[in-house]
């Protein structure tokens, strides 16, 4: 993993999913550092808001990983245009069935997505899959393999991977997931899947974006519950023990029931629904299509009895007041008097000079000044 940004023209526009992107990257517009290399070879033709709504809405693949670009970038004027084409695309997605996929690493989660993706892409279904990598603490840099990992769901033409670094992001999810899922709808995918990075208390990120929250377990590792925190199986609206064949196959039929016991003490994540406990090997296939059959079952009952609908509107709401939480801190520290202000402070704070409530409140003032 390193630091310096691939071009273009070095990786897939599909795989150049960067944080903070600022310029001369997938075509889009913008100032390049005065240091910079001149590109050689041909330029990308810069897209127009109609471009980008046009090739979402016709399936053009490059169009939408340009897009999802897009909406990644973290530059103004990458940001005002993104908006716009959300705008426009906005009343043709909600269209599909999202579901979040997580467990805990070495659960299987790219080879049970691979096997869950291929069989609905060969039932007729589109499969969008969005697949996150943990980004490095130090360098920032994430490998994006999932690609290599689903390579035989790569290639379906019914298919379409989306490896994005976390960026540091709680919950295992890239801070534009929500967008990029958005415009996966718009694109025409009926199924949208999200893999997360991991498992942690913090997984609420993802069961904050999606309809079904499926969590990935292991058998056969000791305590069966003690790999896990409570708090993300009260999350998941069905267990699946993994890796159920050959001499393990014993071990996960074990784990299932132990998983069933425990569930009868915790509250459903989603009311009116008791989470079911499958196995399943996604290397035979056994089991995938029954859990499938779960998740369907999942949305016919609670689209009558109006949990889908109420879910969706709850999620739409905590997604506002998670981006002013997001706009107000930016806005905080790129005001003047905080910029000035915050490195004394942080040092004071740092000494054990000043409290840290005092330090908070003293630049609160500040800027209220």
């Amino acid at each position: 993993m390193t630091n310096n940004q691939p071009t273009a023209e070095e990786m897939p526009f599909a795989l150049s999913v960067l944080a903070g992107i600022a310029s001369r990257h997938d075509g889009l517009p913008g100032n390049a550092p005065a240091s910079a290399t001149p590109p050689t070879g041909p330029r990308r033709r810069q897209l127009s808001v109609e471009d980008y709504v046009n090739g979402v809405r016709n399936g053009d693949r490059a169009i939408l990983a340009r897009t999802i670009t897009l909406i990644e970038s973290n530059a103004p004027a990458h940001i005002t245009q993104a908006q716009e084409v959300l705008r426009h695309l906005l009343p043709y997605t909600g269209g599909s069935l999202r579901v979040g996929i997580t467990g805990v690493p070495g659960v299987g989660k790219s080879t049970f997505i691979e096997a869950l993706g291929t069989m609905l892409c060969d039932q007729g279904h589109r499969v969008a899959v969005l697949a996150i990598d943990p980004s490095s603490s130090i360098s920032r840099g994430s490998i994006l393999g999932d690609k290599t990992r689903m390579e035989r769901l790569a290639r379906h033409p019914n298919a379409y991977i989306r490896p994005s670094p976390s960026g540091g992001s709680l919950g295992g999810v890239a801070r534009k997931t929500r967008e990029t899922l958005l415009l996966c709808e718009a694109a025409g995918f009926d199924i949208v899947l999200v893999e997360t990075v991991g498992v942690g208390q913090s997984e609420t990120a993802v069961r904050g974006m999606v309809d079904f929250f499926l969590l990935l377990m292991l058998a056969g590792a000791g305590d069966e519950l003690q790999g896990i925190k409570k708090g993300v199986i009260e999350l998941a609206d069905a267990l699946v023990v993994t890796k159920a064949d050959g001499d393990n196959k014993p071990r996960a039929i074990a784990a299932q029931a132990e998983y069933r016991h425990a569930l009868r003490y915790l509250t459903p994540a989603t009311p009116g629904w008791k989470p079911p406990v499958r196995t399943c090997s996604a290397v035979t296939g056994e089991g995938i299509a029954a859990i499938w059959q779960e998740i369907e079952r999942f949305r016919t009952e609670m689209t009558a009895n109006g949990t889908f609908a109420a879910r969706r509107r709850e999620q739409a709401r905590d997604w506002l007041y998670h981006l002013i939480d997001e706009q107000l801190r930016s806005l905080f520290f790129a005001h003047p008097v905080v910029r000035e202000r915050l490195p004394t402070i942080e040092q004071a704070v740092v000494e054990g000079s000043l409290p840290v409530v005092s330090a908070v409140q003293e630049l609160i003032a500040a800027i209220g000044r």
